[in-house]
């Protein structure tokens, strides 16, 4: 007599997907479920290095890990293919070249970059999106600087690297950019003060949720290196080559131009009829969707309430995580009708580079950490994310293995 297990499909293989389809290999037998896994991609990349592959710091390939080195096949089905659409009446995922059924779904697809309507953004500026868009961030800044002493019509403005927004992805990526910029520089025989490093951004501060004095000295330390701030500059349209800000519509030109002010969640909740807020789904305390019990929505996709300080939860990758671990549990829970337990974050701290040797932030107990040690820190913390989802074979392959070394 064949017995037919519940089928689990898993949509996205970024920190909440990816650690969720490891946790249920863990908390599940074979016989107990069918687990797949559906990607676009043939691997997972690690969102939070993103900014270095974009200011060409780190080669693409440490920053994505191949999905079948870290999932065993025989344990899950992976499908490399793109999701269309939830149809939630028909319990089915829509993909672009097949359909899928499914028993218990986990939503975590992952972010999209939102513009907030400014006009030219989504058609003339870079964003910060995957491993590809991030190869033609850096491939397009070096071509700037490789044609500007070929080119004697060259103009200064074509070095300039404008940053959209403030928050914790662009201020990395200025950190980053101020030790590449130097590099191409040399590497190009160009006049470092030609080449400008300038952050755009609305609000009158930066790395919001931050403390004071870690602002402050981010900003200090990334202006000793060259990076411009523009604080309370509103972007009001962005054209091929220029930022017009300000009521005054003051224009400033570059040759390259990266937007990094903003996300929503994965286009596909809307187009599956999920009720959304600000793009994304304010689920329930245990993580599911409020009309679907069988619906786990994750990372980026979800608004998860923090109670204590009466907002979400930004989306992190730690909270990735230990929302992936949460919802393995409860799809078992789930599976025997057992009571489901509501997701608690257990915040370990927040540190931001500003390069590789460079950085800033508070662990534990909000411990705060300048400099040298927050950038060994920054490493261990990425290291950590590896171990957790590949374990010490995954650290060696792809980690940043000497964090010492930057002391």
């Amino acid at each position: 007599m064949n017995i037919v297990r519940p089928k689990i499909v898993v949509l996205g293989a970024g920190y909440a997907g990816l650690m969720t389809t490891k946790q249920l290999t863990k908390v599940l037998s074979p016989e107990e479920a069918e687990i797949i896994l559906v990607n676009k991609h043939n691997y997972h990349y690690e969102t939070t290095w993103l900014h270095e592959v974009a200011a060409g710091t780190i080669n693409h390939n440490q920053a994505r890990v191949m999905l079948s080195d870290v999932v065993s096949q025989n344990r899950v089905r992976l499908i490399y293919d793109e999701v269309e659409k939830v149809d939630k009446e028909e319990k089915k995922v829509v993909l672009s070249n097949a359909e899928l059924s499914y028993d218990y779904l986990v939503v975590a697809l992952g972010f999209e970059s939102n513009t907030f309507g400014i006009k030219g953004m989504e058609e003339n500026a870079f964003a910060i999106k995957d491993i590809d868009s991030c190869r033609l961030i850096r491939e397009h800044m070096e071509y700037q600087f490789a044609k500007y002493n070929n080119n004697p019509d060259a103009e200064d403005h074509s070095l300039t690297i404008l940053v959209g927004g403030g928050g914790f992805t662009g201020i990395e990526l200025v950190g980053e950019l101020a030790e590449r910029v130097p590099e191409l520089c040399k590497k190009y025989d160009i006049d470092r003060s030609k080449a400008k490093i300038i952050n755009v951004e609305a609000t009158p501060s930066i790395l919001p949720g931050f403390d004071e004095e870690l602002i402050t000295y981010a900003k200090q330390s990334l202006e000793a290196r060259g990076v411009e701030f523009r604080l309370g500059a509103m972007i009001k349209e962005c054209t091929e080559d220029s930022f017009i800000v300000g009521e005054e519509a003051e224009e400033i030109k570059a040759g390259t131009i990266v937007w990094t002010g903003g996300v929503t969640g994965n286009s596909v909740l809307g187009a599956s009829g999920f009720e959304l807020n600000r793009g994304k789904v304010s689920v329930t305390d245990d993580l599911r969707l409020p009309e679907d019990e069988n619906i786990f929505v994750l990372g980026d996709c979800a608004w998860v309430w923090n109670k204590e300080a009466d907002r979400p939860y930004p989306p992190t990758a730690q909270i990735a995580l230990q929302q992936g671990v949460a919802t393995a549990k409860n799809i078992k829970a789930l599976m025997y009708n057992q009571p489901l337990n509501n997701f608690e974050f257990h915040d370990k701290g927040t540190v931001a580079s500003l390069g590789s040797t460079d950085g800033m932030g508070s662990v534990f107990n909000g411990k705060k950490l300048f400099g040298k040690p927050a950038a060994v820190m920054k490493k261990v913390v990425d290291n950590r994310s590896l171990f957790l989802l590949g374990g010490v074979g995954l650290i060696l392959r792809k980690g940043k293995l000497n964090p010492f070394d930057t002391l």
